[in-house]
């Protein structure tokens, strides 16, 4: 009797071991090349999207999204096939995800805020910009977050929540940018002179864009100086450069024309009064 239950037994146990087994197998076998088609796919939407000259910022987007769907779908899909019942699974990431959703508000936000993004596009990757009291240019645009690289080569990764609740300064967003310069002189120095100079400057800037046309005047009569505004308009692109060799051009122009460029200073004047 006890050989008999015991052949039993072991007869039962071999065949739900195999079956488990088999089972564990088929879905390892559904999470690996579940995996693998997901790739294919996303990779496939990818290529899509970019020849049909979506944006990165779009693309990027949606290819990460999808990824996440698709992946939880192979994870169901290999549970299933372990013999747990999915809709009871289902009720129950519904319930949890509920309960996480209320914890998780400041997430769900900036997820809700990186749709937005992608909707109304206020800024793309590559481009450079103001956004949450950070500025750099836009690396990445994620589910929860825009990533930035800062002009020294930080990475700042900010939350879309905290961008679209406040100003985003897009500093790439139109193709022309205006530069605003000051340049100033002694009230000694002759302005029609002063003028001359910065004309010949600006139009030496090989850079700067001649229509709109640059505007050149005196802003200012200072305490200690005169003050004209330089305003050329360059390429986005060249804001920066184009900035830093006129200011050095003014100082080496200025110096060859003999004219002086002041600093603030008070003048003292005494009077002796007899007693």
């Amino acid at each position: 009797m006890d050989k008999e239950f015991t052949k039993e037994l072991m007869g039962y146990l071999i065949e739900a071991g195999s079956t488990i087994g088999l089972s564990l197998i088929l879905a390892l076998a559904i999470l690996v090349i579940g995996r693998q088609i997901v790739k294919i796919v996303i990779r496939v939407i990818s290529v899509a999207l970019e020849k049909s000259k979506t944006e990165d910022t779009v693309r990027i987007f949606v290819t990460n999204l999808l990824n996440t769907l698709l992946m939880i779908v192979v994870f169901i899909a290999a549970i299933n096939q372990l013999g747990i019942e999915t809709t009871s699974i289902i009720a129950i990431l519904g319930a949890a995800g509920l309960a996480i959703g209320l914890s998780l508000q400041g997430s769900l936000a900036n997820f809700a805020a990186g749709i937005l993004i992608v909707a109304y596009r206020p800024y793309k990757v590559g481009d450079f910009i103001e956004a949450g009291s950070h500025a750099g240019t836009v690396k990445d645009i994620q589910i929860f977050s825009t990533v930035l690289t800062t002009p020294d080569n930080k990475v700042v990764i900010v939350p879309n929540g905290s961008i679209m609740n406040g100003s985003i300064v897009n500093y790439s967003g139109q193709e022309t940018r205006r530069i605003d310069i000051i340049a100033s002189c002694s009230y000694e120095d002759d302005i029609d002179k002063v003028k001359i100079v910065l004309e010949d400057i600006i139009n030496n800037e090989s850079r700067i864009l001649k229509d709109p046309k640059p505007q050149i005047a005196v802003s200012e009569l200072a305490d200690s100086s005169v003050n004209f505004i330089v305003r050329p308009w360059v390429n986005s692109s060249d804001v920066l450069a184009v900035k830093y060799s006129l200011l050095e051009q003014i100082k080496k122009s200025f110096d060859k024309e003999g004219l002086s460029i002041p600093y603030p200073q008070t003048d003292v004047h005494i009077h002796n009064k007899e007693a």
